[in-house]
């Protein structure tokens, strides 16, 4: 799912994981212990991706200090881990020798959010505005059930959920198959509804029942687009009954929301990931204490 990212796709696929992408035995529920550790793979493979790249680029000791680099600009810049970890990847690298990683760049202001209710001083968080593009969209659905995915590496991560239990956010913490409405959506650049769950063609069984044992029957995703179109995100809700569809206003609503949030996340990215990525190479020249490290 290389459309879900401004970036080309990294690693490998669902079927390099155990269990991932097909049902286990007759049935459709996966097992826990096996939700847990594609998690954990696909949660760690990024991570130690970036540190086998910083640790190429800076000369380092160990991915331990990779690893505390990333982890200190990480929390500096209150993002995830894992979004810096991507980043490390995904940016070329800055040039030999230089001091700064983005020389000349242009920094501004978040675009506006209008009718998103964050939260005065939290504009340039991305956990607040997830918080608040889920509230948004629930409250024009009508429905206290739903989740935000992020486009991570080719694939959709999940980063906010409620009302939903813990087997369904286990089993799309990762989506990277075709056999669900969100990643339709992305794919499709579009809203895609799922009148009834139980009925409709798109899900492969694992993924329906997913759905279903969580009380959802019906689920309209909603792509988080750039100015470009391409969806950075995903905002979907769940309905206990199945749907019989949404008003033009209604669906005119949910778009604009999903295009201010896309613009709000590729400034996000372009700005105070950036800006991450800028600490961690210079705490990586310096190097620990206080000597400084050349960049081979």
């Amino acid at each position: 799912m290389s459309q879900l990212s401004r970036h080309p796709a990294e690693g490998g696929s669902a079927a390099d994981v155990p269990g991932s992408g097909a049902r286990q035995g007759s049935a459709p529920r996966w097992r826990q212990d096996d939700l847990d550790l594609r998690n954990r793979l696909y949660g760690r493979a990024g991570v130690a991706r970036a540190e086998g790249v910083l640790l190429d680029r800076y000369g380092l000791g160990s991915t331990d200090e990779a690893f505390a680099l990333m982890k200190n600009a990480s929390q500096q810049f209150n993002i995830k881990l894992s979004t810096l970890a991507d980043a490390v990847v995904r940016t070329p690298a800055p040039d030999a020798d230089a001091e700064l990683w983005f020389p000349g760049r242009v920094r501004r202001g978040p675009p506006a959010l209008p009718g998103l209710p964050v939260e005065r001083g939290n504009g340039t968080s991305q956990g607040a505005v997830v918080a608040a593009t889920l509230q948004r969209v629930l409250s024009i659905t009508q429905t206290p059930m739903g989740n935000v995915q992020l486009s991570e590496r080719g694939r959709l991560r999940m980063v906010r959920h409620t009302g939903l239990n813990r087997y369904f956010s286990d089993f799309f913490a990762f989506v990277d198959s075709p056999t669900t409405s969100c990643s339709q959506a992305a794919v499709q650049r579009r809203q895609v509804t799922v009148r009834d769950v139980e009925s409709a063609p798109v899900f492969d069984e694992a993924s329906r029942h997913a759905i279903l044992q969580a009380g959802s029957r019906a689920a309209h995703s909603v792509p988080l687009v750039n100015r470009l179109g391409v969806p950075l995100g995903m905002v979907s809700s769940h309905h206990e009954r199945p749907l019989t569809g949404f008003t033009h206003a209604e669906l005119a609503a949910l778009r604009q929301t999903g295009s201010d949030v896309g613009r709000w996340l590729a400034w996000h990215w372009n700005t105070v990931v950036l800006d991450a990525l800028e600490h961690l190479h210079a705490a990586a020249l310096r190097g620990p204490g206080d000597g400084t490290r050349s960049a081979p």
